[in-house]
């Protein structure tokens, strides 16, 4: 009996020292348990922290792009007269998004009227004009006048053709090829629509000339084969093409010989003698001149040029109209100025004489005075100061993008070798 009860204590004890043990691995487990899903919830914290960091630096991309979007929609304009539609005119601009072309354009579209720019971008620039992207009253077409162009306009602002040498002479064909079969595709709109065409012709009409002023009546002195003459006699006879068309067709034309223009937008290595001198003023460069300096240029500031332009448009005057200033320098006195104006020491270095290179130009500008009521306003000083503190800013940005320009001579391309 006391031996059946004895194991009954020593089973009960047992029981109990089982369960004891069973209640102790069920707590470590569960302690187990809940530090591993302590552990797995501070790693997932942690991990959906670091998908949120990387979200949020893929995201902010997007968010910068969205705000530049919405600052395009937005985009302020310069301030544009309200016309009313029998006052607003539906204006062509071929070469507009050139140097004068642009400022033309700028002055009509803040004078209320519709302009449609066309361009080849051969020499002009779309920065020129891009701040006019999107308005309603501006439409940007890229295309070439070589090739014809059908569209209801109410004036055509032909200005399309390279106008420094070393353009023009770098491709002398298409230079012809623009001022000829691009004039007569203007010119047969014109007559196709009705409306008035202004042709900016040049003062490399005249050549070298042997009278001095030039006004309107002189046939000029021009080299028909030399090095400039893809450019003389292309406006040549662009001219006589206009008053073909005026005398045979009724076509109203305006034709304005423009004399040297500088200022903003003008290409740094243009060639022509204000970017030049500018230039290598600007990098402490020696200022070249070519011959003596001894020879003579009357420069005018691109808006004095684009009123003047204007005005011709809008006038009942059909012969040739002289726009230029008449204040004449010799190249010498103005590569002085510019070094005095820039305030650096660059010095003056003198190159052989270019080919058929105008000893003297100044204008005649009475026709202009009488029956335009139209004469430049800007200094001579103030324009370049303009036009320098415009080259700073191109050289300043030119130079961030590892790129600085210089004046180049005209490129001549090799002729093909013809085979017998």
């Amino acid at each position: 009996m006391v031996s059946k009860a004895l194991l009954r204590l020593v089973s009960a004890v047992n029981r109990r020292r089982m369960k004891l043990l069973l209640g102790i691995a069920l707590l470590a487990y569960v302690a187990s348990v809940w530090g591993n899903f302590v552990n797995m919830r501070s790693i997932q914290e942690n991990g959906e922290l670091k998908i949120e960091s990387k979200i949020e630096e893929m995201v902010e991309p997007l968010r910068e792009k969205i705000r530049d979007l919405e600052k395009s929609f937005t985009q302020k304009y310069p301030p544009v007269k309200f016309l009313s539609e029998k006052d607003r005119k539906r204006i062509l601009i071929t070469g507009g998004a050139g140097f004068v072309g642009s400022h033309l354009t700028d002055k009509l579209m803040m004078d209320g009227h519709e302009v449609t720019v066309v361009d080849n971008f051969f020499t002009g620039r779309k920065r020129n004009v891009e701040h006019w992207i999107g308005h309603e009253n501006f439409e940007l077409i890229n295309h070439d006048v070589v090739e014809p162009l059908y569209i209801e306009v109410d004036q055509i602002y032909h200005l399309a053709s390279p106008a420094s040498p070393p353009n023009y002479m770098y491709n002398p064909i298409k230079t012809l090829k623009t001022n000829t079969i691009g004039t007569l595709n203007m010119l047969g709109l014109a007559k196709r629509v009705g409306a008035r065409l202004l042709l900016a012709s040049t003062s490399e009409v005249y050549g070298d000339p042997e009278v001095h002023p030039q006004s309107e009546d002189y046939w000029g002195h021009v080299n028909p084969i030399g090095p400039r003459a893809c450019y003389d006699e292309g406006k040549r006879v662009a001219e006589t093409m206009c008053y073909a068309y005026m005398k045979q067709e009724g076509v109203e034309v305006r034709v304005a010989r423009i004399f040297n223009t500088f200022g903003p937008r003008m290409h740094m290595n243009d060639g022509r003698v204000v970017s030049n001198f500018i230039l290598q003023a600007l990098q402490g460069e020696p200022l070249t001149v070519y011959g003596s300096g001894s020879q003579t240029r009357a420069f005018q500031y691109v808006s004095d040029l684009v009123n003047g332009l204007v005005a011709l448009m809008n006038s009942n005057v059909s012969s040739p109209v002289n726009l230029g200033n008449p204040e004449e320098h010799t190249i010498l006195e103005f590569a002085q100025l510019i070094k005095n104006l820039v305030g650096n020491g660059s010095e003056i270095q003198f190159l052989s004489e270019a080919q058929d290179d105008p000893q003297k130009r100044k204008p005649d500008i009475k026709k202009a005075k009488l029956m335009l009521g139209w004469e430049p306003v800007v200094p001579l000083e103030e324009g370049l100061n303009k036009a320098i503190h415009y080259f700073r800013k191109e050289l300043e940005y030119q130079a961030n993008n590892q790129y600085i320009p210089k004046p180049k001579p005209a490129r001549i391309k090799k002729g093909r070798t013809r085979h017998s």
